[in-house]
């Protein structure tokens, strides 16, 4: 097994005395969709920003791989009204030339809107606008903030297929917030429930069964949950991690019951 991505160990985040995350320990290697779930106000986004770089830690320590290219995608994107700005434009900022750019619009499916503006996008599109600003660093890890907020069902659904599709052609690592449980379960290899400290983590199939889940949840949403078989053409090793099978590194494959 290659060594992580990332590693997060310990890590507590206190804002004025409370801890908005407390002692969190995960860890991501190529290959890997890992999902943070849990109510609102768990710590999911602070933990994520933590995770990048972008918020600082109490106590603990986040270690990144060295040359760790990373691609951020924040929940919304806030742009003045009056502000001219195309979605060309937009994706010239990442400081990429134009040709990378507008393969990555095209592979998000938003490459005929490159002259539009990005005040007249529609959720759906605004995402994937999000989603090849991050893809045009061709990172090791692809973190994303809730990919699917303002997005229909059908959306989603299309949303969290590419987002796979990426991971495999890239053998990037991803890790995404997701308030879309049915929807995640499917998307997902790991998932990890937050409610400022780890409630439970483990795979798809057995996570809407831990007690914590039920909890943090409630049972009506636990039992309503799709449940997913892995395919067993590999192994897990003590950690969870995937070894020895037929898909690319760290991929697990469902189907539902």
């Amino acid at each position: 097994m290659t060594d992580p991505l990332v590693s997060v160990k310990g890590v507590t985040v206190r804002f004025d005395g409370r801890d908005v995350v407390r002692d969190v320990h995960l860890s991501v290697h190529r290959g890997d969709i890992l999902t943070v779930i849990g109510p609102n106000g768990a710590g999911k986004t602070t933990l994520i920003k933590a995770l990048v770089g972008l918020q600082p830690v109490t106590a603990g320590q986040v270690v990144r791989a060295s040359d760790l290219v990373i691609g951020y995608v924040p929940q919304q994107l806030h742009i003045e009204p009056t502000l001219p700005l195309t979605v060309r434009r937009f994706m010239a900022l990442s400081g990429h030339g134009d040709g990378p750019c507008q393969q990555a619009l095209a592979r998000t499916g938003i490459g005929h809107l490159s002259e539009s503006a990005v005040q007249r996008l529609s959720g759906g599109e605004r995402q994937r606008l999000l989603l090849a600003r991050a893809l045009v660093r061709r990172p090791d890890l692809l973190v994303l903030d809730e990919p699917a907020q303002g997005v229909d069902i059908n959306g989603q659904a299309a949303l969290y297929n590419l987002i796979r599709d990426v991971r495999d052609e890239l053998n990037c690592g991803v890790v995404m917030i997701s308030h879309d449980l049915h929807l995640v379960m499917a998307a997902t290899d790991k998932v990890i429930c937050l409610n400022q400290h780890v409630c439970c983590s483990g795979f798809p199939a057995d996570i809407s069964r831990d007690p914590s889940f039920i909890e943090t949840f409630g049972r009506p949403v636990a039992e309503s949950l799709a449940v997913y078989h892995h395919h067993h053409n590999h192994g897990h090793d003590l950690h969870g991690n995937v070894v020895g099978h037929s898909h690319a590194p760290g991929h697990c494959s469902h189907d539902p019951v």
